[in-house]
């Protein structure tokens, strides 16, 4: 199972072009499914254990951003990979369309406002990448976010993206600084694999919910979000905030590989118990004596 995790170039943290399609979607091992879940049941406890010295510590925080085409499988990959944790030093975030009161602040505004305090992990599902994924692929979108001086969708050009990218390069550098570890998972999915996706939901009573006709609709911009994607992850990949390239075929695959990433994020990161002071050790032995004293 360690080999899994070396999977070839699924690390990022240096600025550069990046070509999807010279990235596998499928680890093509033959681990079974029973692997791929007890790998993941022994990170998650482990998760767990880090979890709780990372809240009683209270000096750093984890931020975990999820990316991905539709059906991919974020939710389930969350899901999973963090059921085991204490619910109150976790915090989720899954961002939808900006809403009125969200378009009148710059484009980070939302997403400064939900990072995670410090002692807390957060999660965002989605994130202020989708200002320069789908928004790019959909540059009409600018025009309803009342930006100073822009009137056509012509302006958003490579000058225009590229202020973007620096916009969030320093925001992540910025909560870099300021104690909060940042991971970037990219769940990438081959299109074969997003259209069998779609169609279980479409036949599956159960899974109807999940399907949308705009679904279809944004599939027909798939080579424009795999370039978008890359000239994201190229542009804003660095060692304070890599970018993971996850093999997303396989939901078991990535589950197995995020938690045993994020296990070894946590690992890294040192994490130490507090320790009372004299004066807090002396209100422990008051507070013992206290109690023992009840029994008598």
């Amino acid at each position: 199972m360690e080999d899994l995790l070396h999977f070839p170039r699924i690390r990022i943290d240096q600025r550069g072009p990046v070509d999807l399609d010279r990235y596998s979607t499928d680890l093509g091992d033959d681990l079974r499914k029973k692997e791929l879940k007890d790998s993941l049941e022994k990170d998650r406890e482990r998760i767990s254990e880090l979890q709780e010295t990372l809240h009683a510590q209270g000096h750093h925080a984890l931020l975990l951003i999820f990316q991905a085409m539709d059906a991919a499988g974020k939710d389930s990959c969350i899901r999973h990979v963090m059921s085991g944790i204490n619910p109150q030093g976790c915090h989720v975030r899954s961002f939808k369309a900006p809403s009125s009161e969200e378009l009148a602040h710059d484009f980070l505004w939302r997403h400064a406002k939900a990072t995670p305090a410090r002692g807390m992990i957060g999660i965002h599902n989605r994130s202020h990448y989708e200002e320069v994924l789908v928004v790019k692929v959909h540059p009409e979108y600018l025009i309803g976010q009342s930006l100073p001086g822009f009137t056509s969708v012509q302006q958003a050009d490579a000058a225009f993206w590229e202020g973007r990218y620096t916009s969030i390069r320093e925001f992540e550098a910025h909560l870099a600084r300021q104690g909060i570890t940042i991971m970037k998972f990219f769940l990438h999915m081959s299109k074969a694999a997003q259209k069998e996706r779609f169609l279980e939901r479409i036949d599956e009573p159960s899974k109807n919910w999940k399907f949308s006709s705009g679904d279809i609709r944004e599939r027909g911009y798939w080579d424009q979000y795999q370039k978008a994607y890359g000239e994201a992850i190229g542009a804003t990949a660095a060692p304070h905030a890599p970018w993971y390239i996850v093999p997303a075929d396989d939901q078991w695959e990535s589950r197995a590989i995020v938690g045993r990433l994020v296990r070894e994020q946590l690992e890294d990161m040192q994490l130490r118990m507090p320790e009372p002071d004299e004066a807090e050790r002396a209100k422990l032995a008051e507070g013992r004596a206290s109690l023992l004293s009840e029994m008598k």
